[in-house]
């Protein structure tokens, strides 16, 4: 068997992608109110603070910051995911199970990175505010709904025509 490691830092910032099992499904934005909903409840249950985000018609990028006294992301993901797909039943979307009874939506494993320093934040920041002009679903991250960017805007981190023309080519995964 695999032993993953994982980075278990309390407090830590990390950054994560997961996907769903078929990459062409556009169930994440499609159901966007419910993976909203996923995320509320979990956040009311373990907190966390959602840094930045973007949302993918097949996966999502997001940067979280855990409590002080707490480590354990993995719990968090389990329980989006898991009332997530619920809601996606509840809807009636017909989804395949396995013999043990999990649905095939997600992926079962996800990515995640401890991000080290300020360099490294702004790094992931911007990988994850441009990921829909990388996949050619918009022509700037401005155009893309369910990001952060537009926070970021708001809040005058980054200009308006952030990521127009000048990072393109700079990203990869």
């Amino acid at each position: 068997m695999v032993h993953y490691r994982r980075d278990y830092t309390p407090g830590g910032t990390y950054f994560f992608t997961l996907a769903l099992r078929n990459r062409q499904a556009n169930y994440l934005t499609e159901h966007i109110t419910s993976l909203g909903h996923a995320f509320r409840e979990t956040k009311e249950k373990l907190h966390f603070t959602t840094y930045a985000i973007t949302i993918l018609p097949e996966h999502l990028h997001a940067i979280w910051i855990l409590p002080d006294n707490d480590c354990d992301y993995s719990k968090r993901w389990r329980m989006i995911k898991g009332i997530f797909t619920k809601a996606l039943l509840k809807k009636g979307v017909l989804l395949r199970h396995n013999a043990r009874g999990d649905y095939h939506l997600w992926q079962r494993r996800f990515w995640e990175h401890r991000i080290k320093d300020e360099d490294d934040l702004q790094k992931h920041c911007d990988y994850i505010h441009y990921n829909p002009v990388k996949h050619g679903l918009v022509v700037q991250p401005i155009g893309w709904p369910y990001s952060s960017v537009h926070r970021f805007i708001t809040q005058g981190i980054i200009p308006r025509d952030w990521g127009v023309g000048a990072l393109q080519g700079e990203f990869g995964e």
